[in-house]
């Protein structure tokens, strides 16, 4: 994730009643991200609580449908730095949760590097 402090997403920092309080500066917490098309609603985890086991996690969401690819991206941008490859899972079936109907995430494992297809094989 970027360096702390990460002024990028500090402006969006918010702090709901009930939650615990996240640090400023810090890549973990809950925001709110002003676009065209409505607030992204963002839950964050910079991946060193020992319950994230070493992920890096941020949930994206707006009330009434799924984030934009634009929307992801912007997001990505927000908490990783352009030489951070984060992915988007799919899981099989059986594996499958889901906890809001239009919240998609973004995950890294810290210290690994993920393995893309072939330039050619993406963009010939």
């Amino acid at each position: 994730m970027r360096a702390t402090p990460n002024l990028r997403a500090e402006r969006h920092r918010i702090q709901p009643d009930g939650w615990p309080r996240s640090a400023s500066g810090e890549n973990c917490g809950a925001f709110l991200v002003p676009t065209a098309r409505g607030h992204l609603k963002i839950i964050a985890s910079d991946g060193l609580d020992p319950e994230s086991e070493g992920w890096e996690h941020v949930s994206v969401s707006l009330s009434s449908r799924c984030p934009t690819w634009g929307e992801m991206q912007q997001v990505k941008e927000l908490f990783w730095s352009g030489e951070e490859t984060v992915v988007q899972f799919h899981p099989r079936a059986k594996a499958h949760v889901t906890y809001h109907p239009f919240c998609l995430h973004l995950w890294r494992r810290i210290g690994e590097e993920y393995e893309l297809p072939p330039r050619k094989l993406i963009a010939p």
